[in-house]
């Protein structure tokens, strides 16, 4: 009772005109940005960031939610229409929705994309109500060596799942872990990789992490890869669904939760893993197989609700214990630490009106993007026709001026520059993005609390150790990392058998 309570008093922070106006204006823009090629949700929240920097935090955060959700339905549109996936968990809605669309029914493929993201996200926020206080009440009791292990177990995970190798994923990580440690030491002051660099003291702000790796680098890729004649859009048409297609896409959009919501809310979440788990399931269960690969309107809906619920499991660790498992809960993140606010267990107690009115705002985003992107979604498709000369020099404009909001120094924009020929470096050698920004993001916690560990147990490795939930997360790294070895034994051991 005391979660709805809290809830109800949440809506009525977010259902007053002035942050429903800011909820309707981030829906509008996250899709916007989001609809663009190749950008996806993590890069229009990134780009966008600046742009809630002059609102109180109740009112960004409001804001904040509908560019997420906004930018994640963008993304979605870009993979159904152009082919072209913002990021790894739209890659299955291109994979059903293109084919759709060049059969004639994009409208079709974009309203069971919508509905889904509405379904799943719904369903997933309303877990999140319900399971995010108890999340943090047992985060109270955690100590040092514990947040330290999940601290690991996320690099680890997240890492693992992603990229074409381990290695490659290991080796963005170190980058991220480097940023990281630019600046001061925490606890001995000494400079840390600033070369002599009074204003990298306050090391690399997050933002500009997050904004040169994913805007610059991925701008800098296209222009590399730019070709003289562009793929014409597809007509989109009003979307609606049939009395067929809704009979069709009503059970994937309420399957695509129960896989979506766990994946996201552990520390190796993220939407990859369940939007392929989802679309395996929808094709085993189809009574429609022959069309998968030709535009399964259930390939797309069961995906897109999973990855939607996934995006609402991701704010539980995020919220109750300060652990970005997507990009996107990584610049959230950031968002957080702008305004002075470090999310984790007492998150809930110190900050009750902002927790709560974010939370109560997802569900308007999700209302308001139901209503205002299925009848517009005509006019997004006539975005696709900017031409991308000037859709990515555009990009890079709104990235300077982003940077240089940050704190108002000409270096910044230096070091956006650097860290956009390093993103681009990365998408040249298949070097997965999202595990260079967590590590910029979690290394230098990790690195206090492993500092704290050592010094509770005057220096002794033991004090890694010491507690059964840390040993308890030790095992499942272990676990993760031996997997592969263990997959490819099982078979000779069933062969001997």
């Amino acid at each position: 009772m005391d979660s709805l309570n809290s809830l109800l008093d949440g809506f009525g922070t977010a259902l007053s005109p002035l942050n429903l106006l800011w909820a309707a204006v981030g829906v509008l823009l996250g899709t916007a940005i989001g609809v663009l090629p190749g950008i996806g949700p993590a890069m229009a929240v990134a780009l966008l960031l600046p742009v809630t920097y002059g609102l109180d935090p109740t009112a960004a955060f409001i804001m904040f939610a509908g560019i997420y959700y906004g930018g994640m339905f963008g993304g979605s549109t870009t993979s159904i229409l152009l082919n072209t996936p913002g990021e790894t968990a739209a890659v299955v809605a291109a994979m059903e929705g293109h084919p759709m669309a060049k059969s004639g029914r994009g409208a079709q493929a974009l309203a069971a994309a919508a509905i889904g993201h509405f379904a799943g996200g719904m369903i997933g926020t309303i877990l999140l109500v319900f399971l995010a206080p108890t999340v943090a009440d047992l985060a109270v009791d955690i100590g040092a060596p514990d947040y330290f292990a999940i601290m690991v177990l996320a690099f680890v995970a997240v890492t693992s799942v992603l990229g074409s190798s381990r290695i490659r994923g290991f080796a963005s990580l170190l980058i991220g872990l480097t940023l990281g440690l630019v600046g001061l030491d925490r606890l001995t002051g000494q400079q840390r990789l600033t070369f002599g660099s009074l204003q990298l003291a306050d090391g690399i702000d997050v933002v500009i992490v997050a904004v040169g790796l994913f805007a610059i680098g991925e701008a800098l890729w296209v222009a590399l890869h730019l070709r003289t004649r562009p793929d014409r859009p597809i007509p989109v048409g009003r979307p609606w669904l049939g009395k067929a297609e809704l009979r069709r896409t009503w059970r994937p959009w309420l399957r695509g939760p129960a896989i979506g919501f766990p994946f996201g809310a552990i520390p190796a979440g993220g939407a990859e893993i369940p939007t392929f788990l989802s679309y395996v399931t929808e094709k085993r269960l189809s009574k429609h197989r022959d069309e998968f690969g030709k535009g399964a309107i259930e390939g797309v809906a069961g995906p897109e609700s999973a990855a939607s619920a996934s995006a609402a499991g991701t704010l539980v660790s995020m919220l109750t214990l300060g652990l970005p498992t997507t990009a996107v809960a990584a610049v959230m993140l950031a968002a957080f630490q702008q305004y002075g606010i470090q999310p984790g267990p007492l998150l809930f107690e110190r900050e009750p009106d902002l927790v709560w009115g974010l939370i109560a705002s997802l569900f308007i985003a999700m209302g308001l993007l139901i209503v205002l992107n299925l009848p517009l979604a005509p006019v997004w498709a006539k975005l696709l026709r900017i031409p991308r000369p000037y859709l990515y020099a555009g990009i890079l404009f709104f990235a300077a001026v982003g940077a240089y909001a940050v704190g108002g120094e000409p270096l910044d924009l230096v070091i956006l520059l650097i860290i956009g020929l390093l993103g681009l470096l990365m998408r040249r050698y298949g070097l997965p993005v999202l595990p260079a920004v967590i590590g910029v993001i979690l290394g230098p916690g990790a690195e206090l609390q492993l500092r704290r560990a050592l010094q509770i147990s005057d220096g002794s490795i033991t004090g890694l150790v010491n507690t059964p939930f840390a040993v308890t997360v030790y095992v499942v790294i272990l676990l993760i990392v031996a997997w592969p070895a263990i997959r490819k034994l099982l078979p000779r051991v069933r062969r001997r058998a």
